[in-house]
Parts: C-alpha cells; structure tokens; sequence
C-alpha cells in the first residue's frame, strides 16, 4: 500500500502497511487488544519514548477493553461504533479521525498514538505526547537587570502558552505550517487579527510555504529562507529566546514565526534599531534608559570604527595626532617589527580565536580561558615587542564595546564589517575608513526587511517617529505604534 493512499477496512492490511513503512524501528510498538467484551480488534501504533505510557494505559486500552457499551459489529452500524469509541469511552482531550496512510505516519512520528480498528477504515489519532522536555530558565544569551526570568524552550506548544499568558487578546492566532520533507518540523506564524496588517500576514505565510528543504533543525534555517537580501552581512530578521521581547512585538503589528525543537522565535519585519534595543528600556524610566541607549550606539561606533582609525592615523594621517600623543605612540611603537595594519590584524584574529574558544568550552573553563588567555598573550605580545601598548588598549576597548550590543546577531555583522574597514584605512587612510562607511550607508537605505526600510524611522526621516529611536521618551509620549508596521490599529493609547 503506498503510503499516500486511503486507509483500507482490513485492519491486518493498515497494520501491514504501517510495518512496511516505520516498523523497522524497534521503538515503534504495535499493541494489539480487544475491545469489550464482543473481542473487537483493535490495535495501537506509537514510538516509544514519545508518548506518556501511562496516558495510552489509563485512557485508552483500559476504557476500551473493559467497555461494556459497544453494541454487536455485526448488528450495528460502524461508524456509530467509532464515533462512540472517540466520544465516549476515551478520556483524552485530543482525538482527531484520519483516513490516509501519510497522515498516520505523521502522526505516529510526531508523539501521538493511533488507534486503528477492525471494518472501520478510518484510524484515530490520541494526542499522548509525553516525551522530556527541559524545564523554563532565564534566557542565557539575553539577560536583563530588570524583567521577566522566563524564556523559551524547545517545546512549540510551551512557547504558545507562554505568549499566551502574556497576551490575552481574541485575536492572537497562530497558523501551523509543517516544513520539511524528511524531519516534518511544526512551525507557527503568530500574530494578532486586527492589528497586524494582512499584507505582512500573507508575505510571511507565502515565504514559509515556499521553503522547500528536506529537514529544519533550527530556526536559524527558516531565517536564511526568509530573508530578502541573503549575502548582507546584517540581520534582517530579529531572534529571541524571551517570550516579553515576542509579546512586545506582537503588540507593536508585528508577526513571530516560532518553531517546534527549538527556543529561538523570530520577528518579522525588523530595523536596525530594533536590534539596538533591549525589553529593559521600557521596563525603567525613560532618562536612565535613553541614555543607555545612547551608550549602546557609541559602543557600536567604537566597535566599528576604533581599529581602522587607530590604523588610519598611525600609517597616513600623523598630524591630526596631537603632538603629546603623537610622541607617546611613536615611543610604544619602537621596536614593533610591523606596520599597524598587520599589528592590528594580529590581535584582532587573536581576540576572535579567544572569543570563540571561551563559548566553545564548558562554561567555567571558558571564562578563564578568555579573562587569562588574554591577559596573557597581551602582556606577552607587547614584551616581545610585536605589537604596541597603545594597540592592545584599542583591541580591548573594542571587544569591551562589542560585548555593549544587545543583540548578537548585530555584534556579528559589525565584526564582520570591521575587517573591511581596516583593510580600507590600510589602503587609503581616513579617506578608506569615509568611502567604506559610504558604503555600507547606501547598503543600509537599500536593505529591507519583509518590504520595510532597515532603517526605519531614520530613512525616510520623519522626527515626528523619533520618540523611540536614540532616545526613549516617556510612556506617555508613546501614544502609536511604528508606523513602519503599517499596523491596523496605530494607536495604542486613547
């Protein structure tokens, strides 16, 4: 029987087809039974460590064979036999009828347990999924001062409730897609009826479709497919693992795409401003939390720019070094073997060796790892006279600035950029590090994300929308939502 065909009413027949397909496997168990006391056959196909035994014992096999209520099979009529089985007699709260031997082999795989039974031709699906699952802990990668300690797991229908929880709108709906040719991963599009613009609603839905792909183990693949300009180095769709980052989003017209196995949900469309803030900037008042802000924005200047100056001044532009710090950096450069742009090069590899090194190892190790080992190599380094002390202080300030970003995915791309603005400062001095910064600004008002300006309420300008962009204003300033969103309800206060 192929496996896209219609359930036959020989059981031994469906039974045979469901061994051909997945019963090579010995932990998917076959459990024949009787039902009542007529010996109805019946049997039960599940993949052990999946399902809850217990469920499968308690309110399946011993309602069903001790069942008193089914009348004569050959006196009655048998869908009134199944329906009284899936109604009456199994006190499971998920039971849903197949008829087609590809939606048993999904279902069976994904934790449920079907139910097939003798002249039916029709099986049930019992939702028991019971298999471990890791317990809610504080995200590790996104960690707050003042919030919510919750964050997501690798469980779809946790992350739906914990959402849930936090928006009690009628309106929040979720369509369930399933990509994936071999691994069949459950994926949801999530946001609120009324408020998020069915435009942005459809554009997600159709990208989701179109993935074609034989497996989706983690989120960071269905980002890849999504995304509209796949070879720029910045992030044009936002990853968390807290659930108030979601809700806030969703809030704001947004829509969250979350995914089954794993704890990283994805918001559409996003800016670079976006990946500039944190959920704690509207958790404390406005002024600490504008100005933190702000700091974040020089810490990415810094990260971006500090290493291709520091090489631009040194190796073209000397008389815009004032004449103090001009006699105080030549005299930590004597004896460096190297011009400044291979000087750099070697700390900056050496930090990103270090950093990755420190995230790859078990976590006590790693932290030692990145605080001695660089400790270490910089003392040793400028002893050896192979780079300067003045370089080893740029190195530092710049990782330490890098560390300042709240979003990973955006302390990424400015690493990544940050190499090509020292080999421009190498080649042609200050004006290298001005055209490649011209560079990337042109790329940035080109780029979008899901149709929206990456860099949005910037380009287009419009100050009217800059009360939550360098500086977050007071909560009662923010009467509307982002413009950018196009959302159906723009007001969020009266």
């Amino acid at each position: 029987m192929p496996a896209n065909t219609m359930l036959s009413r020989e059981l031994q027949e469906n039974i045979k087809a469901m061994k051909t397909a997945i019963g090579h496997s010995p932990d998917v168990m076959f459990r024949p039974f009787l039902i009542g006391s007529l010996q109805w056959r019946a049997v039960l196909v599940y993949v052990e460590g999946l399902v809850d035994k217990q469920t499968i014992q308690d309110q399946i096999m011993m309602p069903l064979m001790h069942a008193e209520r089914i009348a004569d099979p050959a006196a009655a009529e048998l869908p009134d036999i199944k329906n009284a089985v899936a109604e009456a007699m199994m006190s499971v709260t998920e039971v849903m009828e197949l008829d087609r031997l590809d939606r048993c082999i999904h279902e069976v795989l994904s934790g449920s347990t079907v139910l097939f039974m003798e002249g039916t031709g029709t099986a049930l699906a019992v939702d028991t999924h019971g298999w471990e699952t890791r317990s809610i802990e504080e995200p590790v990668s996104e960690a707050v001062v003042r919030g919510p300690r919750d964050g997501f797991t690798e469980t779809l229908r946790t992350n739906i409730a914990m959402l849930r929880r936090r928006i009690k709108d009628p309106g929040f709906t979720m369509e369930m897609f399933t990509i994936g040719r071999r691994s069949r991963t459950k994926v949801a599009l999530v946001y609120i009826k009324g408020l998020t613009n069915d435009a942005l609603v459809q554009e997600a839905r159709r990208r989701l479709e179109n993935i074609d792909i034989d497996d989706v183990l983690e989120s960071g693949y269905i980002e890849q497919f999504i995304e509209d300009h796949p070879m720029s180095p910045f992030a044009q769709i936002q990853n968390t693992e807290r659930p108030d980052r979601v809700a806030g989003s969703l809030l704001e017209g947004r829509a969250a795409i979350l995914m089954d196995s794993t704890p990283i949900a994805l918001i559409v469309p996003v800016s670079f401003s976006m990946l500039m803030n944190s959920p704690e900037d509207y958790y404390e008042r406005w002024l600490p939390s504008s100005l933190i802000r702000l700091l974040r924005y020089v810490a990415a200047c810094i990260a971006l720019f500090l290493p291709s100056l520091y090489i631009a001044l040194i190796s073209y532009n000397h008389g815009l070094i004032p004449t103090k710090l001009a006699i105080s950096v030549a005299s930590g450069r004597e004896g460096v073997p190297f011009p400044s742009i291979v000087e750099a090069l070697i700390m900056e590899i050496t930090l990103e060796i270090l950093r990755e090194a420190g995230l790859r190892l078990p976590k006590p190790i790693g932290q030692a790892v990145g605080i001695v080992g660089g400790l270490v190599i910089g003392e040793a380094a400028v002893q050896a006279a192979i780079v300067s002390p003045i370089m080893v202080i740029v190195v530092a300030l710049t990782a330490i600035s890098s560390f300042a970003l709240p979003q990973y995915s955006a302390g990424l791309a400015i690493r990544i950029l940050r190499f090509g603005m020292m080999m421009a400062a190498a080649v042609f001095g200050l004006y290298g590090v001005i055209l490649f910064y011209l560079l990337i600004s042109v790329h940035l008002v080109r780029l979008k994300s899901f149709g929206v300006p990456y860099l949005s309420p910037f380009i287009p300008a419009r100050p009217s929308r800059w009360k939550d962009l360098l500086l977050r204003f007071p909560l009662q300033m923010l009467k509307r939502r982002p413009a950018m969103v196009r959302p159906k309800d723009s007001r969020r206060q009266k």
